[in-house]
């Protein structure tokens, strides 16, 4: 029973990091101009490797990715960038705001896996420790980057007379 709950959990985490990479990569593309723009790569290119990471861990443990869990990450991330912004046909910086909020509610859930991953780790044949450290303290790095993103943007939504496209 405790493996087919662990092989759900990791589902979960696995399509919530299908959305995830998604949402990166756009922000990223949104961006590639701007001064943020490496930084988002950066970001993005790494929720890309910790969802191969998840994808080799899930192997390591036996545990087969459900495509149809895949397919509803993926289907929500696209889903989502219907939401009304304000604007009709360009992006606002209430889009960009909301992206970044979520990105980093998301890569708050990702540091949650890491760390029961962690947890489990001891009594799981197949989880190594000291990687699974490493994906928990570089998931709160990218926390703390997305904070800093995050509150910039906030400032230039909210700030009367600095609010941008």
């Amino acid at each position: 029973m405790h493996g087919q709950m662990l092989g759900i959990y990791l589902n979960d985490h696995l399509a919530g990091s299908t959305a995830g990479v998604g949402l990166a990569r756009r922000i990223a593309r949104a961006h590639r101009r701007t001064p943020r723009g490496p930084e988002l790569a950066r970001l993005a290119n790494e929720i890309a490797q910790d969802r191969h990471d998840l994808l080799a861990i899930m192997h390591s443990l036996g545990h087969a990715p459900r495509r149809h869990k895949v397919l509803a990450g993926w289907a929500g991330e696209r889903a989502a960038r219907w939401k009304p912004n304000g604007r009709l046909v360009r992006r606002s910086g209430l889009s960009r705001l909301v992206e970044l909020e979520t990105l980093r509610l998301g890569t708050e859930g990702k540091a949650c896996l890491w760390a029961t991953l962690l947890v489990v780790a001891p009594g799981q044949t197949g989880l190594d420790q000291e990687r699974l450290q490493g994906l928990l303290d570089r998931a709160q790095e990218q926390i703390d980057t997305l904070e800093g993103l995050r509150l910039t943007a906030s400032a230039k939504v909210f700030t009367a007379g600095r609010a941008t496209a």
